[in-house]
């Protein structure tokens, strides 16, 4: 400072710089991670970066906060460092991605604060195995279907993303302690659709049961089942079965109806089945033709022939019905019955009416066979006989020519007498050896006697030379003929 008169004066005038809060903090990512497995474990680092604020003092003071605490979370690592870090398991079909922001704010008055904003992406890992959208399915089919007939779908969702979410279908093996599945069910690998391959009859198989596999292509894959149970629906395709009376082509049964019988009398009963279930099996009985329809009636639901009304004189001792059997589907099918009443006195009266020509034919050929049967059987037992009657007659013919009985009398006039009938050539001697105890006989042909000597002294000397040579010694008389042993 200088005055007038020429007089100055210096001093030191210090000017200070009083800080302002006029920067704000800033941060400065060093490295960050993204995106995250969703099986990452806890306490991974997913970022690390640094917080400055140009400002001094409690200005430049600065802390820092993150918003979502949940998942993650803020580490303080080295001076003005901080990680964010994760502290539980993520799970990307619960979030896919995880927006972070980071606040960093200085203690000015005011403070001043700037934020980090963080994406982090969970990755997927194949841990959703597929889901059917139904616990179980059952699809119907009618019988007599067209092959390769499209009867319904199976859907099955993934959880998970790219290969890890497409899922392929396939029909799962039978386990060893079920039956096998049936071979008429195919399913599409690509969209699910099951398909019948062949036409199903009701009759054979009423419904199957199989198990569909739905499996991603993650690896390892992951696969989930579900049971798809088929059911075949009846169609009408079978006419009713007549079990009573029998239909195999014999002629038709006859039932025996006394004279008496009043009103309502049972005279028989149609009974019939059919394949089918359901209303194609239930069964009406109509009576279709009879030879006097006003006489006899047919329970609709029963099938029971009755009389309608009481026998008179004028009535067939000879009635045939005919009813038919119609079952309830549409369209209806039906089958016939015949059978006949035979109107007797009395049970125990066998005189039965004439039967039809057609049956009079059959019978009478019938009858034919039989007659030429048995005459042939007895023509042929009558020969038989007869050829064995001969030849025994010719056998004891042959024996009584050469038959000698062996006694003291007989042995003096039986060769004898023999050679002066002429039964032998010359009159011989036989002697007979027979041990003791032997059943075969030894014959031995001797010298002819000769004709000078007397018939009588041969015999009488043969017989007592032959004596010796019975078991009974000598004197013993035994009758031997060639028919004996």
């Amino acid at each position: 400072a200088t005055d007038g008169g020429g007089l100055s004066a210096i001093c030191k005038v210090l000017v200070e710089v009083v800080d302002v809060n006029d920067n704000a903090p800033e941060l400065v990512v060093s490295s960050f991670s993204s995106p995250l497995p969703e099986d990452t474990v806890p306490g991974t680092v997913v970022a690390l970066f640094t917080v400055r604020d140009r400002d001094s003092g409690a200005n430049g003071k600065v802390s820092c906060g993150l918003d979502d605490q949940l998942f993650f979370s803020l580490r303080p690592a080295y001076k003005n460092y901080y990680e964010l870090v994760t502290v539980s398991a993520l799970d990307r079909e619960e979030r896919a991605e995880h927006i972070l922001s980071v606040t960093a704010a200085d203690a000015g008055s005011p403070p001043l604060t700037s934020t980090q904003t963080f994406t982090v992406a969970i990755s997927d890992v194949n841990d959703n195995a597929p889901v059917f959208n139904q616990t179980s399915y059952t699809m119907y089919v009618r019988e007599n279907n067209a092959p390769s007939l499209f009867v319904g779908a199976v859907s099955a969702a993934d959880a998970d993303v790219g290969l890890n979410a497409k899922v392929t279908y396939s029909l799962a093996p039978a386990r060893a302690a079920e039956r096998p599945s049936c071979s008429c069910i195919s399913v599409n690998s690509e969209s699910g659709h099951v398909f019948v391959l062949r036409p199903l009859d009701y009759e054979q198989l009423r419904q199957s049961q199989v198990t569909v596999s739905a499996s991603d292509a993650g690896s390892p894959p992951l696969r989930a089942n579900v049971t798809v149970r088929l059911v075949v629906l009846d169609e009408n395709d079978n006419a009713p079965l007549v079990l009573y009376p029998a239909q195999d082509g014999s002629p038709a049964s006859s039932e025996l109806v006394p004279v008496a019988a009043q009103a309502g009398y049972l005279i028989s009963k149609v009974v019939a089945v059919d394949a089918d279930s359901g209303q194609n099996s239930w069964l009406s009985y109509h009576l279709l033709r009879a030879t006097e329809p006003g006489l006899f009636t047919v329970g609709v639901q029963s099938g029971e022939v009755r009389l309608r009304r009481p026998l008179t004189d004028r009535d067939s001792g000879k009635h045939k019905l005919v009813v038919l059997v119609r079952d309830n589907g549409k369209p209806a099918l039906s089958a016939t019955a015949a059978l006949s009443a035979l109107l007797l006195k009395d049970f125990s009266d066998v005189r039965l009416p004439h039967s039809s020509p057609a049956t009079e034919g059959e019978g009478g050929s019938l009858t034919t066979y039989l007659i030429v049967a048995l005459v042939a059987v007895s023509l042929l037992f009558l020969s038989t006989t007869a050829a064995l009657l001969a030849r025994k007659v010719c056998k004891r013919k042959e024996l009584k020519a050469a038959h000698v009985l062996y006694a003291a009398d007989t042995l003096q006039s039986g060769p004898a007498q023999a050679a002066a009938a002429g039964t032998l050539p010359r009159a011989y001697c036989y002697e007979l050896s027979l041990p003791t105890g032997s059943a075969n006989s030894d014959f031995t042909f001797l010298k002819p006697i000769l004709p000078s000597l007397p018939a009588q002294h041969c015999a009488t000397g043969q017989a007592s030379e032959e004596g010796q040579h019975f078991p009974g010694g000598p004197g013993t008389t035994e009758d031997v003929t060639p028919d004996s042993p």
